[in-house]
């Protein structure tokens, strides 16, 4: 497959900005119930810079409903969603940077960016492939997280936006970029339809046999960036077992059931109803930093993998993907480094994902589904976040 992205010649809508000296965004105090929650209009100034001799910008996405997607190229990152709350007012429900610098320099890399070539984890930094040992570059302890040092976070994706409901962004990731063997042509497609979905379309081809596991690593509060902490939001998880993970966070190889354990979410419950239980699995991660083997239960054609309803703003969010594993993260590593765009800290706890993939460490068990991508196949798959109310 040759993908061959255009360069994205477009106009940005002009946004006002109020400042009398440099400021970069504008904050409106019309929020839901909760006085901390904000919107905030992102200026496309702030996310122009020319990064490894690339230049970055701002996307935006709109729908019928009035709910707006924006997005950076500069890691391939949903920056904002605006999507509206129980009383029909429009809440940003990611939290992110107002500027490109923002995400430059943020501790956390990971906010709202495309992931590859490998989401998660792999064990010691080390797999092997056709009888050939691959040696990758370390970034979690002794550990490879999230494709490595430099994984697609840090790329300036190539752009093309052939329409206000869609943006798309190409990646040639190089043969042994980060360790990995392959020249590996990424797509991916983002589309924010007029039913409030937001539509994540992977698509990669290889010439060498190569391993992938491509996600989006986006942070949510549904009720709003600025809202505090999310451990009031209510939580269904559509698997009855999940990988458990040794200290580092890598899955022993076991398959567990959830029933009888903090890690059970197949009845709706409150995101922090067992989150201090003393459990051997939930100290590993601090808190839930876990793969869940989903059950398969067909919805919108694909597999329902998650329901998650903020608890002050009424949104809820449905997640289908054709993906076998959901990574349910409690935003258990925040640490009040970093200043979102509403002017907060990213306190303990104030945002969770919930990343569709294969399981992680994939490359050295066997027993877990394959991410193998043979040269000359195809690599495709699709997720899809739902906002209703």
């Amino acid at each position: 497959m040759k993908l061959n992205p255009l360069p994205l010649i477009t106009t940005l809508t002009a946004i006002a900005i109020i400042s009398c000296q440099s400021e970069t965004k504008k904050i409106s105090t019309d929020s839901l119930n909760n006085d901390t929650a904000k919107i905030v209009e992102l200026v496309p100034d702030s996310f122009k810079k020319e990064i490894d001799g690339k230049q970055t910008g701002l996307y935006i996405l709109k729908n019928a409903n009035n709910a707006e997607a924006k997005f950076t190229n500069y890691g391939g990152r949903l920056v904002s969603l605006l999507v509206p709350d129980k009383n029909g007012k429009m809440i940003d429900v990611v939290v992110g940077f107002s500027s490109v610098e923002g995400y430059e320099k943020s501790t956390e890399p990971y906010f709202g960016a495309t992931i590859g070539r490998f989401g998660n984890r792999i064990a010691k930094g080390k797999f092997s492939l056709d009888g050939k040992k691959y040696t990758l570059l370390k970034n979690n302890g002794a550990n490879t997280l999230h494709g490595g040092k430099k994984g697609y976070q840090y790329v300036v994706w190539d752009a093309r936006q052939p329409n206000e409901h869609t943006i798309e962004f190409h990646y040639l990731s190089k043969d042994l970029e980060e360790g990995f063997p392959g020249n590996l042509d990424v797509k991916v497609t983002y589309t924010l339809t007029d039913k409030n979905e937001l539509k994540m379309d992977y698509a990669a081809s290889t010439d060498k046999n190569t391993v992938v596991n491509l996600t989006n690593h986006t942070f949510f509060n549904l009720n709003g960036e600025g809202s505090g902490s999310v451990l009031g939001h209510q939580v269904k998880i559509y698997a009855d077992e999940y990988t458990p993970v040794d200290s580092t966070l890598i899955p022993t190889g076991k398959i567990e059931k959830v029933a009888g354990t903090p890690f059970d979410f197949t009845n709706s419950k409150s995101m922090g109803a067992n989150i201090e239980d003393k459990n051997e699995q939930l100290i590993n991660g601090k808190g839930y930093d876990h793969n869940y083997v989903l059950n398969k239960t067909k919805a919108e054609g694909m597999f329902h993998a998650a329901t998650v309803k903020g608890d002050k703003s009424g949104i809820v969010m449905d997640v289908y993907t054709q993906e076998p594993g959901l990574q349910f993260y409690s935003g258990n590593f925040m640490q009040r480094k970093n200043t979102f765009k509403t002017g907060v800290k990213d306190d303990f706890r104030t945002a969770f994902c919930m990343e569709t993939q294969h399981f992680p460490d994939t490359p050295n068990q066997p027993q877990f589904p394959t991410t193998t991508l043979k040269a000359g196949q195809v690599y495709k798959t699709s997720s899809i976040y739902t906002f209703s109310k």
